[in-house]
């Protein structure tokens, strides 16, 4: 891990009364007990570089974490070093649920842009359930979340050309950046680079850049190294197919 986790002193933590996320309209708030508790489950902060791996597959972690700020992914990787990027991770989302206790984790997170997590010591898992079985619920809330954002990936990757994927994919990001006030107007800053974008949607890196410019030309979507922007919402939903109707606001532990 190239980071440091911050332990030795609370002080230098950021307090959950005072957690950034607590101003995300995206997010549901957590009542005064709630915050109080999370605030004594966390055991640092681990800040990274953008690259910086905070899970690495096939080690086993002893923390789960809440992503405080910027951007992650998830992926999965073969012995040869190709990879499949499976998830991107905003503010709010919880980080190394997927590992079973004292296993090897079948995947791995980086840090896509700088990040700050809270760390959340994994044998303390237990006791969220025990406690507050009602953060319990959310936990396992966000578990399906992903798996059914996992489910609209996997219909993109089978069934979807190259352009709707991009383009279903864009607002995908788009919608979660909109949850945790990232998104402005028709525009999100990712640093999601071509060669991300092809092992996200498993398409090649020449054929991801040719389609990238046929839909800058269509005047629909403009994805530059540092920032997605919508050039015609209505033309990139009616694109994509589904209803990225507004989401009721998400949990966070």
């Amino acid at each position: 891990m190239t980071g440091k986790i911050s332990q030795s002193d609370k002080l230098t933590q950021t307090p959950c009364f005072q957690c950034p996320l607590r101003e995300c309209e995206g997010l549901r708030p957590l009542s005064d007990e709630q915050l109080e508790f999370t605030w004594s489950l966390k055991s640092g902060e681990l800040h990274l570089e953008r690259g910086g791996d905070i899970l690495v597959q096939g080690s086993i972690s002893p923390h789960l974490y809440t992503l405080l700020r910027g951007i992650a992914f998830r992926f999965k990787e073969l012995e040869d070093g190709r990879r499949q990027i499976v998830n991107y991770l905003f503010p709010g989302d919880l980080v190394g649920l997927q590992g079973a206790m004292a296993e090897p984790l079948g995947h791995g997170v980086e840090a896509l842009t700088p990040v700050t997590l809270c760390v959340l010591p994994r044998g303390k898992l237990y006791e969220i359930f025990r406690v507050h079985p009602e953060l319990g619920f959310d936990m396992t809330w966000l578990g399906a979340k992903e798996e059914e954002a996992l489910d609209g990936h996997l219909l993109a990757l089978g069934r979807r050309k190259a352009d709707e994927r991009i383009v279903h994919f864009a607002l995908y990001l788009f919608h979660r950046g909109q949850q945790t006030g990232l998104s402005r107007k028709n525009t999100l800053e990712i640093p999601v680079t071509q060669s991300q974008l092809a092992d996200s949607l498993g398409i090649s890196l020449v054929h991801t850049n040719k389609t990238l410019q046929s839909l800058r030309k269509r005047r629909i979507l403009d994805w530059q190294p540092n920032q997605i922007t919508f050039l015609d919402m209505e033309k990139a939903e009616a694109l994509a197919g589904p209803d990225f109707s507004r989401e009721l606001p998400r949990p966070y532990i």
